[in-house]
């Protein structure tokens, strides 16, 4: 593919979805058809470029591994054009999971979503999560997830992308070593921050993290002056497990459930579930296959 074929207006800032630091997200048109380009930043120094045109290709390979998943943003091609590749998807018309759980689209507007939805994406990536992880002869730990990883198309189906930081783990080496490029943030494993070492429990916490953004509607960290890293919060450590709901889950996701029984046992599962991710200690966190079982479990058990 070629620059002049994405029709990006020369990378106008107005057709930024998403820019995480590292790359930026454009909406593009190739051949009459929306597309979403990711385009690497260049760095001042070639070391550093070296580094991200290394991300740039792991997240290139990964992406095409990933295409036939149908909640992973889906590679259409590439660019090399450009000092580092660029990255050629399929639209998300819906646009981009902010951190507090709402949607951002091209047009900066924002809207929130209704739990029944908000449940359905956390199966979904999980879904996807357990399929990196279990469908290769490598399990391959995504390492970066994060709301703005997160796509969602016209029917709020969501779309996992960016694998630039993953990394694949091997059953021949007894540690795995992450990127130490990588932000930390309100989503990165305290594990990880403290060895600098991942496994596929990585993932899991920050999947945990994903979960009680969905529900709470609070972002997992902030630099706005006071605001804590959601994860925090002493509430969702509890030892015996009975959260309490009513302080934790957003007001209005609890005035949309009401005072139906079922539904507050649904968030209250979902609760538990969000906190056995988060665990410090990875050892204590259980599988993604079994967080995504869960996840249908208590989606089934109100909504069919």
């Amino acid at each position: 593919m070629t620059s002049k074929s994405l029709a990006t207006n020369n990378f106008d800032p107005s057709r930024i979805i998403q820019d995480d630091g590292d790359c930026q997200m454009f909406k593009g048109v190739l051949d009459n058809r929306t597309i979403i380009i990711r385009k690497y930043i260049i760095r001042e120094n070639d070391k550093d470029n070296d580094e991200v045109r290394s991300r740039a290709i792991r997240d290139i390979k990964i992406s095409r591994q990933m295409s036939s998943h149908k909640n992973a943003l889906k590679l259409l091609g590439c660019c090399l054009e450009f000092p580092l590749p660029a990255l050629v998807h399929e639209n998300a018309a819906k646009g981009v999971l902010r951190d507090d759980g709402s949607l951002s689209g091209a047009n900066g507007g924002q809207s929130l979503l209704p739990w029944k939805t908000r449940l359905r994406i956390a199966k979904q990536l999980a879904n996807a999560l357990t399929y990196l992880h279990t469908a290769f002869s490598e399990p391959i730990i995504h390492m970066n997830l994060r709301s703005t990883c997160i796509l969602l198309d016209d029917d709020y189906v969501p779309k996992l992308s960016n694998f630039s930081f993953s990394v694949s783990d091997s059953p021949k080496q007894s540690h795995v070593k992450g990127d130490n490029q990588i932000r930390a943030s309100g989503y990165t494993d305290p594990d990880y921050l403290a060895t600098g070492y991942i496994t596929q429990k990585t993932d899991v916490y920050s999947f945990g993290v994903l979960l009680l953004v969905l529900l709470t509607q609070r972002a997992a960290s902030s630099n706005q002056a006071g605001e804590l890293d959601i994860t925090a919060n002493p509430k969702f450590h509890v030892s015996d497990g009975q959260t309490q709901i009513q302080t934790i889950v957003n007001p209005k996701i609890l005035k949309e459930v009401g005072e139906d029984g079922h539904a507050q046992q649904q968030l209250q599962d979902c609760l538990a579930l969000a906190v056995s991710c988060i665990q410090n200690q990875s050892e204590a966190r259980p599988k993604m296959i079994h967080v995504a079982k869960e996840l249908v479990r208590i989606e089934k058990s109100i909504f069919p």
